[in-house]
């Protein structure tokens, strides 16, 4: 293959992952109100119900769906994250990532 369509393979490649990412943050800010966040995160992450409830807006990725999968399996049950886990029962882990992308992009 030439440089040349290594060039445009590699192009339309980055294009399809920015817009599947663009794409699970439309769905994540969806999610972000059908799964009730806002109840205690607030509008867009951005302001907790109390003040020991965490803004989530412009938080990493990887942490806000770790922070999620800990709660929702029990290997983190400290703080409010009793409250939090009867929230994540029922969001699937490809719900977390698309909720979390669009998290951290809310600045």
């Amino acid at each position: 293959m030439s440089k040349m369509k290594y060039l445009i393979a590699g192009a339309a490649l980055s294009l399809t992952a920015t817009v599947t990412t663009t794409a699970h943050a439309a769905d994540g800010a969806a999610l972000y109100t059908a799964k009730m966040c806002q109840t205690c995160h607030g509008a867009e992450g951005k302001a907790p119900l109390m003040g020991s409830y965490p803004k989530l807006n412009g938080q990493n990725k990887d942490y806000l769906v770790q922070q999620m999968k800990d709660i929702k399996s029990g290997a983190r049950a400290n703080g409010m994250s009793m409250a939090m886990k009867a929230m994540v029962a029922n969001v699937s882990e490809e719900e977390m990532v698309a909720i979390a992308e669009y998290l951290e992009q809310v600045k």
